[in-house]
C-alpha cells in the first residue's frame, strides 16, 4: 500500500482559496432540496464529506434564479436561502473543509411545472425545444443581447449570494447541456452572429459570464469553472474544441477548471464512463427517464466503467494549458490517484466514489485502505430525486440518511 506521503495530500492554492489536499468533492446533484428547501439533509450529506477528510465539497446546481432550475426539487442562490446554506458552509468549515457553490441556469434544460416559469425558455438558439416534449415547453427563445445581459447578473448577484452565504468557493458550470454549454455545443448553437460560429465564438457569452462573476469575487473566493472536454457524439465538440476552450477560460482568469465530458442526454455514458443501469425501469425523474430514453438510440457503444476513462482526453487539456486542472472521472484507488499526480493535474475530482464512502480521504490518508469500492453501478444517479436524495445503494456503501431531514430547512430549531 502507498504511504501517505503523496502529492495528493499536500496543500493546494486556487486563487485566494488555500486548500489542504487535492481532492475534491465533485458536484452530484443531491435531490435533498425538495420544494427549494436548503435542507438539512443537504448539509448533513456536506458536513459528512468534511469529515472524511475531502478539502472541499461542491454543492450540485445551485440555480441563479427559480427560472433556472431544472426541477422544482433544486437549491437556488438569493437573499432567501442564504441563512439555510449558511448553516450548511460553518457545518463544513468545522471540519477544516471548504464549501463550494455550483452556479448554473438550466436555458431549455428545464422541466419545472407549468405555472413556475416562463413556458418558451431562453437558450442559444430558438425554435423547437426537444426537452420541452416532456412539460409543453415545445419551443425555446433565442437569447437577445438584453438577455444575455440579464443572466450574467443573474450569475454575479448569484456568485454574491454564494459570498454571503460563506462558500469559499463558486464553479460555474459550462457542461453537460445547461445553458452555458448551449451556446458552447453545436448541437444546440447554430447562431450567425457574434455568439456563433467558431468555438471562440460560441464561447463568447459563457467567457463574458465568467470575467464578470470574477470581477464580482474573484479576490475573496475560488472562480472555478466544470466543463465538458467533448461532446462525447460525432457532431459535437471533440477534443480540439476542448482544448479550446480551456485556453479561453485560462486566459479569461478562471482559477481552475474541471475537466468533466458528455451531456446529459446525448452522451450520458461519456459523462460516467458508463451507461445508466438498464434495470431502472421508467423513473420518476424526468431527466433520468429522457437520457435512458436516448441512451439506446446513441451510436455509441454500451461500455464496462474503467478506471480514468477520461483519462486519454485530459492529458491533451494539460499538455495545452497551464491554469490549474481537476481531473474527474474514474479514480478509485491509490495507484489512479498517484497516475493523476505524476500526470500534472492539480486536484482530483470524485464523485460516486465519495457517495460510496464520504470518508475515503481520510482512509486513504492513515492508510487503513487504498481502494475504494463503489463499483460505478449508476444506481446513486437514480436515486436523486427518491425522498431520500443521492445514496449508495451497495450494502457496503454508505447509506441514505432519514428523507425526513430533506424537507426541514437547515436553519430550523
Amino acid at each position: 500500500m502507498r504511504t501517505p506521503t503523496s502529492k495528493a495530500f499536500t496543500p493546494l492554492a486556487i486563487g485566494p482559496l488555500k486548500l489542504r489536499n487535492r481532492f475534491i468533492k465533485a458536484a452530484t446533484n443531491e435531490g435533498m432540496c425538495k420544494g427549494g428547501i436548503i435542507s438539512k439533509g443537504l448539509a448533513k450529506f456536506h458536513e459528512n464529506i468534511a469529515i472524511g477528510g475531502a478539502a472541499m465539497t461542491t454543492v450540485a446546481y445551485c440555480a441563479t434564479s427559480k427560472d433556472g432550475q431544472t426541477f422544482v426539487d433544486q437549491a437556488h442562490l438569493s437573499s432567501h436561502t442564504t441563512q439555510d446554506f449558511k448553516v450548511l458552509t460553518d457545518a463544513v468549515h468545522k471540519h477544516g473543509c471548504a464549501a463550494q457553490a455550483q452556479i448554473t441556469h438550466a436555458g431549455a434544460f428545464t422541466f419545472l411545472p407549468k405555472d413556475f416559469s416562463s413556458m418558451t425558455p431562453i437558450s442559444a438558439n430558438g425554435g423547437f425545444n426537444k426537452f420541452g416534449v416532456m412539460t409543453g415547453r415545445y419551443r425555446k427563445k433565442k437569447m437577445t443581447r438584453s438577455d444575455m445581459d440579464a443572466i450574467a447578473n443573474e450569475f454575479v448577484q448569484a456568485a454574491l449570494h454564494a459570498k454571503e452565504a460563506g462558500f469559499d468557493a463558486v464553479e460555474i458550470h459550462m457542461g453537460h447541456g445547461y445553458l452555458l454549454a448551449q451556446f458552447i455545443t453545436p448541437f444546440y448553437n447554430n447562431r450567425n452572429d457574434d455568439y456563433g460560429g467558431t468555438i471562440q465564438k460560441r464561447m463568447a457569452f459563457p467567457a463574458e459570464v465568467l470575467s464578470k462573476v470574477l470581477d464580482a469575487v474573484g479576490k475573496d473566493m475560488a472562480v472555478n469553472v466544470k466543463y465538458s472536454q467533448t461532446d462525447g457524439k460525432a457532431g459535437g465538440n471533440g477534443i480540439a474544441e476542448g482544448i479550446e476552450i480551456a485556453k479561453i477560460l485560462q486566459s479569461t482568469g478562471a482559477h481552475m477548471a474541471q475537466l468533466s465530458n458528455g451531456l446529459n442526454v446525448e452522451s450520458i455514458s461519456a459523462m460516467f464512463g458508463n451507461p445508466l443501469p438498464a434495470s431502472s425501469a421508467k423513473p420518476k425523474n424526468l431527466i433520468i427517464r429522457l437520457g435512458m430514453m436516448m441512451q439506446p438510440k446513441s451510436k455509441d457503444p454500451e461500455r464496462e466503467f474503467s478506471q480514468l476513462y477520461s483519462l486519454e482526453l485530459a492529458k491533451q487539456i494539460r499538455a495545452a494549458v497551464n491554469m490549474p486542472l481537476c481531473y474527474l472521472g474514474g479514480a478509485k484507488d491509490m495507484d489512479s490517484i498517484e497516475t493523476l499526480m505524476a500526470e500534472g493535474f492539480d486536484a482530483i475530482g470524485m464523485g460516486r466514489a465519495l457517495i460510496f464512502n464520504p470518508h475515503y480521504i481520510k482512509a486513504l490518508q492513515n492508510g487503513s485502505t487504498a481502494h475504494n469500492g463503489c463499483t460505478a453501478c449508476n444506481q446513486c444517479v437514480t436515486m436523486m430525486y427518491t425522498a431520500g436524495g443521492t445514496s449508495c445503494i451497495d450494502p457496503n456503501g454508505a447509506r441514505g440518511h432519514a428523507a425526513e431531514l430533506n424537507i426541514t430547512p437547515a436553519s430550523a430549531v
